[in-house]
């Protein structure tokens, strides 16, 4: 099979380190021509985990997207969500016939307020059997240092998603699949919002007391709001048969993609939405600390997307509602914090 990849952040970076980890050729999309001249003298991306080098006769590189995808017969979008359309208005339906595509997006489309699966079918009539999902809990930072950790595939067949999954496990890399395509999707979106929070938390001088109270309650608003949407299985500490083959227990996905996800987000100083909830606390500017930053926060656009979402959903959100209210309402972080408080247990 033929992959291909769309971005060249440091997520895509380390997606693309595990898949020719593995020997695997890799067909990618890089937006800018100096960076892909830089790969290939340099074999490295200059811009993103630049400790990571590539092995050049394993990387097509081309500036072109339509070239890319009629090269591949897999394609992983890893670009921020707020840049996927402009990837895909260079697309047609024909195409995208006949692909896969592996979504690596952690957030929602902010423009359509829609799942990349749910714009997929509506713009180009994509079928959701080709289309699968990967989330973390995992830091492209700790991949390009080969410290282990974990992906979760999803897709609507589960052999399918394991064999997709397959191309990217590693030594250091391993993998849980499940069919909860909708599920991973919206945690991913929102553990990155609770993240916001918890970087406003750490601005505003709250102790690890507060944070941890904080984070157990933004557990249980996601899994509140998942219920909402229509998710079959959240809970933590509920397993199927064991395994045929191995005999051991499944793995109950809720405790890594959803919870593990979410700690992982709001504790690590890899954590792009945790630094810049960080900044908000200490008194920066919306637009201030995404200029300090120069990088995406997911949070920041998801909070607004699962407020509208959410009017449909009409789930019991108050922290992230909270959270929406600093970064698009401008209410001060010390307010929006002193309404959370109250409605902690």
């Amino acid at each position: 099979m033929q992959l291909g990849m769309l971005g060249s952040g440091s997520w895509a970076t380390a997606l693309v380190k595990l898949l020719t980890d593995n020997g695997h050729t890799i067909n990618w999309c890089v937006r800018h021509q100096e960076t892909i001249d830089h790969l290939k003298k340099r074999h490295h991306n200059p811009h993103y985990l630049s400790s990571v080098n590539f092995n050049p006769a394993l990387l097509r590189l081309s500036c072109d997207v339509r070239e890319v995808v009629a090269a591949s017969d897999c394609i992983v979008v890893a670009t921020p969500s707020a840049y996927v359309t402009d990837a895909f208005r260079q697309l047609s339906r024909e195409n995208l016939a006949g692909k896969k595509i592996i979504s690596a997006v952690k957030g929602i489309l902010p423009e359509q307020n829609q799942l990349l699966n749910e714009y997929l079918f509506q713009a180009f009539d994509f079928p959701l059997q080709d289309y699968f999902a990967v989330m973390g809990p995992c830091h492209a930072e700790e991949v390009a240092k080969e410290k282990l950790s974990y992906l979760t595939f999803s897709g609507v067949n589960e052999q399918a998603a394991a064999d997709i999954a397959s191309y990217f496990a590693t030594e250091y890399l391993n993998t849980v699949v499940n069919t909860d395509i909708n599920g991973v999707q919206y945690a991913a979106i929102l553990k990155n919002i609770y993240a916001v929070g918890a970087g406003i938390a750490h601005g505003l001088d709250y102790g690890d007391n507060f944070l941890s109270v904080l984070i157990a309650n933004s557990a249980d608003e996601m899994a509140c709001f998942l219920r909402k949407a229509g998710v079959p299985r959240i809970e933590v500490g509920v397993h199927e048969e064991e395994d045929p083959v191995s005999h051991r227990r499944k793995a109950n996905y809720a405790a890594s993609v959803y919870l593990g996800d979410l700690l992982v987000t709001c504790y690590s100083l890899y954590s792009r939405n945790r630094t810049f909830g960080n900044m908000i606390g200490k008194g920066y500017s919306v637009k201030a600390a995404q200029l300090e930053m120069n990088m995406v926060a997911e949070g920041y656009n998801a909070s607004r997307c699962i407020h509208e979402l959410n009017r449909g959903f009409q789930a019991e959100i108050p922290i992230a509602e909270a959270i929406y209210r600093i970064l698009w309402e401008k209410m001060s972080p010390r307010e929006g914090f002193r309404l959370i408080e109250g409605g902690l247990m």
